[in-house]
């Protein structure tokens, strides 16, 4: 099994998460201007750790997230089993208190182990994690030993649960920041360790 180093981030800011409205998979947003800051001070930061590759969702805003290492490392990797869960008929819409206790409700049978729970009309955790499984064994066929992946919140909670052999009922445990990032690196298996924590200091 290949050795690999992961650096895993969250898409920088954009209206809607400033405006805590849901966005999910089916919400293809642009970054804001404090995201494009957030994205220019995460390149800064990290301009000089060698990548073989680039990896991101089907969605924009994590493309612009990534735009400034791709004049050095040219197109990412695009890949669909890496966009965010959908939230079904939360997304877009304003927060109100209904809608939060709905999303309170889905929350607890996950956090109680029920997996195949989904927001109407949405994505099961189970689901999403299902196509991630099959994201990760793309990315482990691949000879690129130090990797960049940007993705979403939930998606990132999910994919950590993954390559640390964690239960989807702890995924909470993972807390994520736009562009707060995560270095994990295997040993001679697919699981991960974390070496670095949502690492946020570059937005200081």
């Amino acid at each position: 099994m290949a050795r690999k180093t992961i650096y895993l981030t969250r898409h920088g800011e954009t209206d809607y998460n400033r405006r805590q409205i849901v966005q999910g998979s089916g919400i293809d947003s642009d970054l804001n201007e404090t995201g494009l800051m957030q994205a220019q001070r995460f390149y800064e930061a990290f301009q000089h750790i060698p990548f073989d590759a680039v990896y991101v969702s089907e969605l924009k805003r994590t493309h612009q997230t990534v735009a400034p290492f791709l004049e050095k490392y040219g197109p990412p990797v695009v890949m669909p089993e890496f966009n965010e869960i959908n939230w079904g008929i939360l997304e877009g819409k304003e927060p109100t208190p209904e809608r939060y206790n709905h999303f309170l409700e889905i929350s607890a049978k996950w956090k109680q182990g029920d997996y195949h729970a989904a927001v109407e009309g949405g994505e099961s955790p189970q689901a999403m994690f299902e196509r991630q499984k099959m994201g990760l064994q793309k990315i482990m066929t691949e000879t690129h030993d130090t990797i960049l992946i940007c993705m979403h919140g939930r998606a990132i909670r999910s994919f950590l649960c993954l390559l640390t052999h964690t239960p989807l009922m702890n995924m909470d445990q993972f807390p994520h920041e736009n562009t707060g990032l995560y270095i994990l690196q295997n040993s001679e298996s697919t699981k991960f360790d974390i070496q670095t924590f949502n690492h946020t200091a570059h937005l200081l």
